[in-house]
C-alpha cells in the first residue's frame, strides 16, 4: 500500500453537525420516561440500536421561522469554540432537532398559538402542515458528542430535550418496519438503561439522569464527548 493510500484510509471522515432531541414525559418525577427509536436492523450505521430521535442539520433549518428564541445560556454554549460565532447557527441546531424528531417519530413539538409559517423551506413544509411553530425556549441542552473516528461514519450532535408536554401533535404511521426507526418506545429511566444502547447515547444518558435530579437547572455546565486516544473523554462547555 503506498503512503497516500495508507494516510486515505487512516484518515477519519469529517463529522457532520446534527442534533437530536430527548421528549421526557413525567418531568419533575422521580422516574420520568423517555422516548428511544430502534434503528432498522440493516443500516450500515448502528443498526438495531435504541437512539434518540436525530439527525444531520439541514439548510433549511437556518430559514425556519419559530415562535420563541434560545435561552441565551443555551446559544452561547452551542456556539463555544467556533471561529464565527453565528446565532443561526445555534437556532439551526435546535430546529434541526424539532423538525429530525418529527421526520422520524411523527411527534410535532411547537405551539399552534400564532399558527403556521407563511413560507416554510421546503424541508419543513410537511411539518408546518400542521400549523405550529417551533418554539425554541422550551429546549434544554444537554450535551455534546462526536463520533469515534474509527466509524464510517461521524456526527457532531447536540443533544437537547424538552418535556413531553411541549408535542402539540402527531403524524401517524411514521415508524414500522420499512423505516429508519422501526419502533418507538416511551422508557422509564431506570428501564433505558437496559436498552441496547450506543456508548454515545449511554454517556448522554446518565447527563439527562444527572440534570434532572438538578431540576434541570440552567445554569449546570454542559458537556462535551470525544474520543481520544481510544477512550471518551469528557469535557465542559
Amino acid at each position: 500500500m503506498s503512503a497516500t493510500a495508507g494516510e486515505a484510509k487512516a484518515r477519519a471522515a469529517r463529522p457532520r453537525d446534527s442534533a437530536a432531541l430527548i421528549l421526557i414525559d413525567g418531568m419533575g418525577r422521580k422516574n420520568p420516561r423517555i422516548l428511544l427509536g430502534r434503528r432498522h436492523a440493516a443500516l450500515t450505521f448502528m443498526p438495531g440500536k435504541f437512539v434518540f430521535p436525530g439527525g444531520r442539520l439541514e439548510p433549511g433549518d437556518r430559514r425556519m421561522n419559530i415562535a420563541g428564541p434560545l435561552d441565551a445560556r443555551v446559544e452561547a454554549r452551542l456556539l463555544k469554540g467556533r471561529a464565527d460565532p453565528d446565532p443561526t447557527f445555534a437556532r439551526a441546531l435546535a430546529l434541526a432537532a424539532i423538525r429530525e424528531t418529527f421526520e422520524e417519530t411523527g411527534l410535532v413539538v411547537g405551539v399552534k398559538d400564532y399558527g403556521g409559517p407563511d413560507k416554510p423551506p421546503k424541508v419543513w413544509r410537511p411539518y408546518a402542515a400542521f400549523d405550529c411553530l417551533p418554539d425554541l425556549q422550551a429546549l434544554h441542552f444537554i450535551a455534546r458528542a462526536i463520533t469515534p473516528p474509527f466509524l464510517p461514519k461521524r456526527f457532531d450532535t447536540r443533544f437537547f430535550a424538552a418535556d413531553a408536554r411541549c408535542v402539540t401533535a402527531k403524524r401517524e404511521g411514521v415508524a414500522h418496519d420499512g423505516a429508519e426507526l422501526v419502533e418507538l418506545v416511551w422508557a422509564p429511566l431506570d428501564r433505558a438503561e437496559k436498552l441496547d444502547l450506543p456508548g454515545v447515547t449511554r454517556n448522554v444518558l446518565d447527563e439527562l439522569r444527572a440534570r434532572l435530579a438538578a431540576g434541570m437547572s440552567p445554569f449546570a455546565p454542559t458537556p462535551f464527548f470525544h474520543f481520544s486516544r481510544g477512550i471518551w473523554r469528557r469535557d465542559e462547555l
